[in-house]
């Protein structure tokens, strides 16, 4: 009996003591350096339109991102965009960015997956700090938002592989040139090629002052649809060509922004009409009132479908943003529209304004 007691005694005690132990799990370093970060935009937005006025609130973007670091070398992102609408080709929920880049050498880099296309100035810019209530129009109709090849919206990304860097370094280590070269599928996001045929997207910039670059881009390639033959019931694949370039300049200094770029397309449009060729231009001022708090700010945006004026629309704004903090955002924007797309010229002019609250985490 006494040794069943001691037994149990000693069992109780062990128990105890284990319990009062402090226990230290250690994490792999690769989870310790993943971060959880996202943003949201929300949106109102009115206009006149003759026959078709509007106003709405809306989620323009709400997005979750973890992102993380493997022994330095290896940089790696998730993100998901969690709003939009339930129809089929526009998910609630959609994969967004999932790449991996190897940055041991600033003057090579190599980037696989899916992120965005190396096209633009504008195009891989944070929507919150591009400056106004959306990406201009030659980049959403030229750098795969809603590109004009009908291709899926797929906010300026597609899958492939691309390698970049920065060289050149002046007296005070500046680098004065950078690089970009990818090939990609050419469908947009979450997506495998159909015609098996690549684009080549690539871009060089030369910085001759800080603050200041001043690039050029090009882009060759297609997208392709699946068809069916009405008649015999054949399938076949038609690919929708896109040739593409763009020049581009920037002045970030002492809080002012300047930024302009012009984008000219060669290739069918969505319809495959004869609309050949289109093109688009903006030019952008970002001016403080009071310095990384209130600004003031006016963007020419201009774009034409088939590179002639009677295809044109064209946004006159004016806006101003304020900073609560660093993480919260107020942008108000007015504009004048002229879309000389509308066939009777006494509708082409409407008004529209637009107010968003922008916040990250």
């Amino acid at each position: 009996m006494r040794k069943i007691m001691f037994i149990a005694l000693f069992a109780v005690t062990s128990i105890v003591a284990s319990a009062q132990e402090k226990k230290v799990i250690e994490l792999p370093a690769w989870i310790q350096d993943v971060k959880l970060s996202g943003y949201g935009m929300v949106q109102y937005q009115a206009d006149d339109k003759y026959e078709d006025s509007k106003n709405s609130f809306n989620l323009r973007l709400v997005r979750l991102a973890l992102d993380g670091r493997v022994k330095n070398d290896w940089y790696w992102k998730i993100q998901m965009q969690v709003n939009g609408t339930t129809k089929d080709d526009n998910t609630a929920i959609r994969l967004v960015d999932a790449f991996a880049e190897w940055q041991k050498y600033k003057f090579f880099m190599v980037k696989g997956g899916q992120f965005k296309r190396p096209f633009t100035f504008e195009n891989p810019m944070h929507p919150i700090t591009q400056g106004f209530m959306s990406y201009s129009q030659n980049v959403t109709k030229l750098a795969g938002f809603s590109d004009r090849t009908g291709e899926q919206a797929s906010n300026g990304r597609d899958i492939g592989v691309q390698i970049q860097g920065d060289f050149l370094p002046n007296a005070a280590g500046r680098n004065l040139f950078h690089y970009q070269v990818g090939v990609f599928n050419g469908q947009g996001i979450n997506t495998k090629d159909v015609d098996n045929r690549k684009d080549i997207i690539g871009g060089v910039w030369f910085m001759p002052v800080k603050g200041m670059r001043i690039g050029a881009f090009g882009w060759t390639g297609s997208r392709g649809t699946k068809v069916t033959d009405q008649e015999t019931g054949k399938k076949y694949v038609v690919s929708t060509p896109k040739n593409r370039y763009a020049l581009s300049g920037e002045y970030v200094t002492n809080d002012w922004t300047f930024r302009t770029e012009y984008i000219h397309s060669t290739g069918t449009n969505v319809a495959q009409t004869a609309s050949y060729k289109a093109d688009g231009y903006y030019a952008l001022c970002i001016a403080p009132v009071i310095k990384n708090k209130f600004h003031v700010k006016a963007r020419y945006d201009l774009y034409r479908d088939n590179k002639e004026w009677d295809s044109s629309k064209t946004f006159y704004e004016i806006g101003a943003d304020y900073l609560f903090s660093k993480n919260l955002q107020l942008n108000i924007e007015y504009a004048r529209v002229n879309d000389r797309t509308i066939a009777d010229p006494d509708k082409h002019n409407y008004n529209l304004v637009d107010v968003e609250l922008n916040f990250r985490f």
